[in-house]
């Protein structure tokens, strides 16, 4: 989030060493979390509306492409987590879709070039950016002069019609104890539901928790109920040889969640639990 405030500087200090900035999500979304934490006007809903047409996602992206292309720098799209599997074409088409939603904005908002999750989506970005730029090698001459955020678009966060559910805070606390227990297992990109997450998934799942709790959005009380729910079914679902790492995730989990002060990276407390 402090590097949205900060890229003509980046670029100027790596001046001939830099291809261009890149418009990640996830790990900028934990950042704003990280960053703020303390104060309840930065409490975000639940992380599936928290999208790039956010407004204050995409004030950043566009100055992004604005910065880079005032100084000849290449603007990189960010990472579309849907991931297509060959087994379900139900599942796989709506990946296609929404990678290709993805990549028509960026195409449009002047990025010059992107980046996807598996490799069977590199042909539905090629297609879209082909189709935006044409015979060009990159989109450096969209200078965005109408795009002129204020410090505050940066950084206020809130999002029409948005909110915190119970699916939500659920849907944090299975998916960070899916990674966190995957992270043990020595794997560091896992696909769950149809996404392909990394330790930015369980940093904003964990993140928005301690959140939430922190400010009494939600209560404990109710984070270790479906904590309870969640490990069980994990558990249920997997094979012995992996049952005793999700009660390892469990109590990292615990650990970043329950304690009053916010832990900066949930590695941290889980390097101790490597071999």
């Amino acid at each position: 989030i402090l590097a949205s405030f900060e890229m003509d500087e980046i670029l100027f200090e790596l001046k001939d060493h830099a291809a261009g900035l890149n418009a990640g999500r996830w790990d900028y979304i934990f950042s704003v979390i990280k960053k703020f934490h303390f104060s309840p006007d930065f409490i975000l809903p639940d992380r599936a509306q928290v999208t790039m047409s956010s407004p204050f996602m995409k004030a950043y992206a566009e100055l992004l492409v604005k910065t880079c292309h005032r100084r000849g720098a290449h603007a990189m799209g960010g990472m579309s987590a849907f991931i297509p599997n060959r087994k379900d074409p139900i599942v796989t088409e709506n990946a296609l879709q929404k990678v290709k939603e993805d990549k028509i904005r960026e195409a449009k908002a002047g990025f010059d070039g992107t980046w996807v999750a598996h490799p069977d989506l590199v042909p539905i970005a090629q297609a879209e950016f082909d189709l935006a730029l044409g015979t060009r090698p990159n989109q450096k001459d969209q200078l965005r002069p109408e795009v002129n955020p204020q410090a505050t678009d940066l950084i206020s966060v809130a999002i029409p019609d948005s909110r915190v559910t119970e699916a939500g805070l659920r849907g944090n606390i299975q998916v960070a104890l899916e990674y966190i227990e995957r992270w043990l297992s020595g794997v560091g990109a896992v696909a769950i539901h149809s996404l392909m997450e990394d330790a930015a998934t369980a940093e904003i799942a964990r993140a928005q928790i301690w959140q939430w709790i922190h400010h009494q959005v939600i209560s404990e009380d109710l984070y270790k109920e479906l904590r309870d729910q969640e490990l069980k079914k994990l558990k249920e679902s997997s094979p012995d040889s992996i049952k005793f790492r999700y009660d390892e995730a469990g109590r990292v989990l615990d650990g970043l969640i329950l304690n009053p002060e916010f832990t900066e990276f949930l590695t941290l407390p889980a390097y101790e639990l490597l071999p």
